[in-house]
């Protein structure tokens, strides 16, 4: 890999660490205010919004300068996003912000991936760049639940700063101070990015043709016979990913009887396997054979199923060691396990998806385009579960019920999935023939 990738995916730990870091103080800061349980799962979708509202102009941004540049004035916006929340703005409206961010953040950051390496790289850079993005998650959920920990918020909330009114004076405000620190060390690292001297024709200002230009390009991904197949399933994978977050912070309080600090503990637990299983993919299947993978799809969804049956009061209590005042219980072996599973599938399947959809919209238009594509529908599926989830949680359904139905739904999506992708190669084959036929 080239010098300058390594500092992309640094910039792009330090920024993702305290995306995930901030979900837990947000959380924390709901529950501070005596918010409905309803609006947690919010938070995601205010974040995810601009994903969709602005999909059609942050291609054209992330195009427009150098993708250092971009990525260094959307990491500005998540730190005033940050900032806000401090400044008594609700978590919601605040979280958007950090969204807004976001949403022109990822056009550049895997735009980027495909100016600097060539196309037989880009399953490899993709296992990289998602093996340590899920590691920010990992790194970034546990520091979110140690800083807003009693011990750890204790601490800091002893830290003054004379004659400053830092106006933190709570858990999870101490736990966003520090955050907006990481933020800022990813601004810092954003500044090294080395300008790979692509340039695409000059960017439109005007809203409606970059829309119409963003339709065309939809359009385009959606016709193509292997851009469709790998946009379904990372278009499923992202939705189902976002909304999974929060099943397992509410199943580890009602399975488990975790507090929200152990809960975001657990969910880094199955971020261990996605990072697993991004690596072992990066490692073992290249691009022409991406499509292979789709059957662990649906191994995937079936196996989240046996989460609805665990319940911890079934299994003796026993405590097997103390570390660091974490105790680790026999009968929460068997969560973990099924966490890392589900997480290793996932990864193991969605970073060749990943891998050939970019590859695709490179080859059928712009980095900054294609991927401004992807995020409109992946984050169209984020808003449509997680508007969905927070309707179950507002009637009150059973977890049980909610992780059945969330598994068996991702199955059979990634059933239909295959069976399309056959149809597709049948069409592809006869034509084919066909073509032979008419030569000969």
């Amino acid at each position: 890999m080239k010098p300058g990738f390594y500092t992309i995916m640094a910039a792009q730990f330090f920024s993702s660490l305290a995306d995930n870091a901030l979900l837990i103080a947000a959380i924390a800061l709901l529950a501070q205010i005596h918010a409905p349980a309803w609006m947690t799962p919010m938070l995601k979708l205010f974040f995810v919004v601009s994903y969709v509202m602005l999909a059609a102009v942050v291609g054209a941004f992330a195009d427009s300068r150098p993708k250092g540049q971009v990525m260094f004035i959307t990491n500005t916006i998540k730190i005033v996003g940050c900032g806000m929340m401090l400044f008594s703005a609700h978590p919601l409206l605040a979280y958007g912000v950090v969204g807004l961010g976001a949403a022109a953040y990822s056009p550049a950051k895997y735009g980027i991936l495909t100016e600097l390496l060539p196309p037989e790289k880009l399953v490899a850079a993709n296992g990289w760049i998602e093996g340590l993005t899920v590691g920010s998650i990992i790194a970034g959920t546990v520091l979110g639940g140690i800083l807003i920990s009693t011990k750890v918020s204790g601490l800091l909330l002893t830290i003054d700063l004379p004659m400053i009114d830092t106006r933190v004076d709570t858990p999870a405000e101490s736990a966003i101070a520090i955050i907006m620190l990481v933020y800022i060390t990813a601004a810092i690292i954003n500044l090294q990015i080395p300008d790979t001297g692509a340039r695409y024709v000059q960017q439109s200002s005007n809203v409606f043709s970059l829309v119409k230009s963003f339709f065309v390009g939809f359009h385009t991904l959606w016709n193509d016979r292997l851009g469709q197949i790998s946009l379904a399933v990372t278009t499923l994978f992202w939705g189902a990913g976002a909304t999974l977050q929060f099943i397992v912070l509410k199943w580890a309080e009602t399975a488990l009887h975790m507090s929200l600090s152990q809960g975001a503990i657990l969910q880094a637990i199955s971020a261990i396997g996605v990072a697993a299983g991004a690596m072992w993919a990066a490692w073992r299947v290249p691009l022409r054979l991406s499509l292979n993978v789709l059957p662990y799809g649906v191994v995937m969804g079936l196996i989240v199923c046996i989460m609805a049956i665990y319940n911890v009061d079934y299994l003796p209590s026993t405590t097997l060691f103390t570390l660091a005042g974490f105790d680790l219980k026999a009968n929460l072996i068997p969560a973990y396990l099924l966490l890392i599973l589900v997480g290793w599938l996932a990864g193991y399947f969605v970073v060749p998806m990943n891998a050939l959809l970019q590859h695709r919209g490179h080859v059928l238009m712009s980095a900054g385009h294609s991927i401004a594509v992807q995020n409109f529908n992946e984050n169209i599926s984020v808003l449509m579960m997680l508007l969905f989830y927070s309707l179950l949680i507002w009637l009150d359904v059973s977890i049980p019920i909610i992780i059945t139905g969330f598994g068996l739904t991702v199955s059979f999506v990634m059933w239909l999935v295959i069976r399309r992708h056959k149809r597709n190669q049948a069409e592809y084959d006869s034509l084919h023939l066909i073509g032979q036929e008419g030569h000969h």
